[in-house]
């Protein structure tokens, strides 16, 4: 069995994941501290809930937002988790990547009326996805 066509799909996708991830760290904001970011992630939680069980929300939105869920649920990813530094990163770039898509899908003002926690936070969290 030939696994060249294989092989040389698998490099390709690591590849890829390695530029997005030197692209996500160039373009990332750069005043935003690792702890503020930490504090916002229950308000981040309870907005996903909304979101997901809001049968207002486009079904896409919702079917991204659960993936987004089980993503970062699953014991399996690309940089194992106990990797220093690069073990969460890859749950941070599908995260970002994920609530970019699900901010131009639903609009701003359709997260801000959901979001459960201060308006700093909402600001932060803007600062993170884009769009503030």
């Amino acid at each position: 069995m030939d696994f060249g066509p294989i092989l040389g799909i698998v490099v390709a996708l690591i590849a890829l994941w390695a530029a997005l991830l030197v692209l996500f760290f160039v373009l990332r904001p750069r005043d935003v501290p690792v702890r503020e970011i930490v504090r916002v992630v229950p308000d981040v939680l309870r907005l996903l809930r909304s979101l997901i069980g809001d049968g207002t929300v486009p079904l896409d939105v919702r079917v991204v937002l659960v993936g987004l869920v089980a993503w970062i649920l699953s014991p399996i990813d690309l940089i194992p988790e106990f990797i220093p530094v690069l073990g969460p990163l890859d749950d941070v770039v599908v995260a970002v990547v994920a609530m970019r898509y699900v901010r131009r899908r639903v609009g701003v003002e359709a997260l801000q009326q959901r979001w459960p926690g201060s308006p700093e936070g909402f600001a932060l969290l803007l600062r993170v996805i884009g769009g503030g």
